[in-house]
């Protein structure tokens, strides 16, 4: 399912302006000049496929998991990314060799690094300030290109400019690739990893460095053909990943039918998106039997299942309740809160997206 996470901290769906931009994405205009945004390749020519009956559930009987909360997971200044300065709606980061500037609704408060610093950037997002509208990069030094080398812990993959102002990568998720990087590695056993909505892949990547063997899912077929440069990229193609472009929740469906299984689960839903096929996805309707479906391809012994919002108009108690609900039975624990990125400057905190995770 193609995601329309731009709106991540809106958390309005807007179905018709959604369209909009894919109808504009499938234009040769493409990509700030370079590669479409994250995840959003459908054609205008889409088709709109029967809406499927819900999946039909059940309240868990047992006891529930322990609950951890508010667990508010944070990711500091590194060498590889930092924020380093944020407000009158714009934040100013550092993405491996380039300072970036992009709208940042959330910054409402001033700047404090001077204007000098500011002016330092290598690449600026303009164009539409709504977090779902297409814009152009500026770049006030020389024109760079699409692509850019970056690193996460070792793992090197690329940077991209995209038409949605996003770069090829969430540095929040930083927190979830560790966590799940140490589960893999203190399980002892093999390993295997779902990851559903996957984008650009680095969190597969982070999985099957670590030993597991991954299945990768993203409606995308744009978005696979990045996460599979970022593989090669990364010297990790001997790695037993699958790369898989079909819509997340029909794979999920048929793995269930087939009786396939899984120890780890990440799943990073959009708040409204296309299958390749027409499949309509909205948040608020379809997260209920995704987390159940999700538990339902977990195997006997499982380790965690890991789910990130980011454009829901709720706080995380809503998905903790429903990931103690769905997990009832299951014993361990339910860990929700926030994501968020420090800043260097000043030492102020943006929250990115909402987490809830259980972990056995």
């Amino acid at each position: 399912m193609k995601s329309f996470r731009d709106k991540r901290r809106d958390g309005r769906p807007h179905p018709a302006r959604a369209e909009q931009s894919r109808l504009h994405e499938a234009s040769p205009a493409g990509r700030q000049q370079a590669a479409p945004a994250e995840r959003r390749e459908t054609r205008p020519a889409d088709r709109q496929e029967a809406k499927p009956a819900p999946r039909m559930l059940a309240r868990r009987e047992g006891t529930l998991p322990a609950e951890r909360l508010p667990l508010i997971l944070e990711v500091a200044p590194n060498a590889d990314y930092a924020l380093l300065d944020s407000g009158a709606g714009e934040k100013l980061e550092q993405y491996g060799p380039y300072r970036i500037v992009r709208p940042e609704g959330q910054a409402i408060w001033q700047r404090a690094l001077p204007a000098k610093e500011w002016e330092r950037a290598d690449a600026i997002f303009t164009g539409d300030t709504d977090e779902e509208g297409i814009g152009r990069w500026h770049f006030p030094k020389t024109p760079l290109g699409e692509t850019w080398p970056m690193k996460h812990d070792g793992i090197d993959y690329l940077g991209r400019f995209t038409s949605f102002r996003h770069v090829g990568v969430f540095p929040e998720q930083a927190s979830h690739w560790d966590h799940m990087a140490g589960l893999i590695a203190a399980a002892k056993r093999p390993v295997k990893v779902l990851n559903l909505f996957g984008y650009t892949g680095l969190a597969s990547l982070v999985a099957a460095r670590a030993g597991a063997e991954v299945t990768h899912v993203d409606a995308s077929k744009k978005a696979i053909g990045w996460a599979r440069e970022n593989q090669e990229m990364a010297g990790l193609g001997d790695k037993p990943i699958r790369w898989i472009v079909e819509d997340a929740v029909k794979f999920a469906e048929r793995e269930e039918r087939r009786g396939s299984r899984y120890d780890i689960v990440l799943f990073d839903p959009p708040a409204y998106g296309r299958g390749p096929k027409g499949e309509v996805w909205q948040l608020f309707e379809g997260l209920p039997g995704l987390t159940d479906l999700c538990r339902s391809i977990l195997t006997p012994k499982p380790l965690a299942v890991v789910l990130t919002a980011y454009s829901i108009r709720a706080s995380f108690f809503a998905i903790h309740a429903l990931m103690r609900d769905t997990f009832a039975g299951m014993g361990g624990t339910v860990e929700s809160g926030e994501l968020i990125i420090r800043e260097k400057s000043a030492g102020r905190a943006l929250s990115t997206s909402l987490f809830s995770r259980w972990v056995a």
